[in-house]
């Protein structure tokens, strides 16, 4: 398809189906990896069980360099948009 980083994260948005709670993680971890770099916020609170999963998710990502992220977060965006269609 050869998406790019803008594109991907508009279409990922219009796919039919919603992906499963792991690529919805994996999707938020690449995507904040690629914008923002390394996770350097505090891990949320013992009750937020959705905020420290999206947290662990982009923390796994550290030391992915900004660019690799991008790529792979595309990569994961047309494998969606196969398994989903938009």
């Amino acid at each position: 398809m050869g998406l790019t980083f803008d594109d991907a994260a508009a279409k990922v948005k219009t796919l039919k189906t919603s992906p499963s709670n792991e690529e919805l993680l994996e999707l938020y971890a690449l995507f904040k990896q690629g914008t923002v770099g390394d996770n350097n916020t505090a891990k949320p609170g013992f009750l937020d069980l959705k905020g420290k999963a999206k947290w662990a998710a982009w923390d796994e990502k550290k030391g992915t360099s900004q660019d690799a992220a991008k790529t792979a977060y595309v990569a994961l965006v047309e494998k969606l948009i196969t398994k989903y269609g938009v």
